[in-house]
């Protein structure tokens, strides 16, 4: 049997610059690693070629929430029984691991030399280059995906998304313009979080729209993936292969005006 060939640091890099990857970019990657192919080095080595085609003024962002895994635990006001408080593992930006449904990508950038891990544990993002600090910097534990937050800055910035392979109702950013929009009876969820400080364990209640679910009743569990599409096809957005991966690269900041449009548009229409 012939085995495809190796897809190379030099090799993925050149894919990053066909699809429009820049030096000087801030890019928040999403990647499904099975779907690129065969690599040498593994996952690094598209962390390396991110790192060639951004060049040293760019950014590599991914989002990590953490691997908590104790949500079945919470009771109706969104907290944990006193006898499974010392059972859970508090939350450390340091060390916690990134959740494991977003791929093994995010944990190899969150373990990067040099990287950095913003503070709100379901809302954390690392990153990875000249605006790591500024990204992850004072990250809000309530409401963790709006302005002041890194989504918010990753827009600010002038920031792309990248999808590697990822499927398009996983791109994180449009929770953000979840958190933008204006419209009624968003869904609200308020749970309890360990965070791991030099005193000890701090346990606090935490409140943010609801990113499990749909953030109002009504809307498709996967609309993230039919407002990515519908943006593709008015022209917005470039598409192509890295490795093997059908790929998406698209602007921060007109995917997210698009969002909170159809957001806004389509709710009000239906009520």
């Amino acid at each position: 049997m012939i085995l495809p060939p190796f897809h190379t640091r030099a090799s993925l890099s050149k894919d990053l610059d066909s699809l429009g990857i820049c030096a000087g970019d801030t890019v928040m990657v999403h990647a499904a690693m099975r779907r690129v192919g065969r690599l040498l080095n593994g996952p690094d080595v598209l962390i390396d070629a991110l790192r060639d085609a951004i060049g040293p003024a760019g950014t590599i962002v991914a989002y990590t929430d953490w691997n908590g895994a104790y949500d079945e635990l919470l009771d109706e006001n969104g907290r944990v029984p006193p006898e499974w408080r010392a059972h859970i593992a508090p939350f450390d930006p340091a060390a916690s691991r990134a959740a494991r449904d977003n791929g093994v990508l995010a944990e190899f950038i969150r373990t990067t030399p040099g990287a950095r891990r913003s503070g709100n544990p379901g809302a954390s993002i690392a990153a990875i280059g000249a605006r790591a600090d500024w990204l992850t910097a004072d990250h809000p534990l309530d409401f963790g995906y709006g302005e002041r937050a890194p989504l918010g800055r990753l827009v600010e910035a002038g920031g792309k998304v990248l999808m590697v392979g990822a499927p398009l109702d996983t791109m994180t950013l449009l929770h953000h313009a979840e958190h933008l929009a204006r419209i009624p009876n968003k869904r609200l969820r308020r749970y309890e979080v360990p965070f791991a400080t030099s005193a000890g364990v701090v346990w606090r209640m935490l409140e943010e729209f609801d990113t499990a679910d749909p953030v109002v009743p009504g809307l498709a569990d996967d609309y993230f993936d039919q407002i990515v599409r519908e943006f593709l096809g008015i022209g917005r957005g470039t598409q192509g292969l890295v490795g093997e991966a059908q790929s998406v690269l698209v602007d921060a900041a007109p995917i997210c005006t698009f969002a909170l449009g159809w957001l806004e548009s389509r709710y009000r229409l239906s009520q």
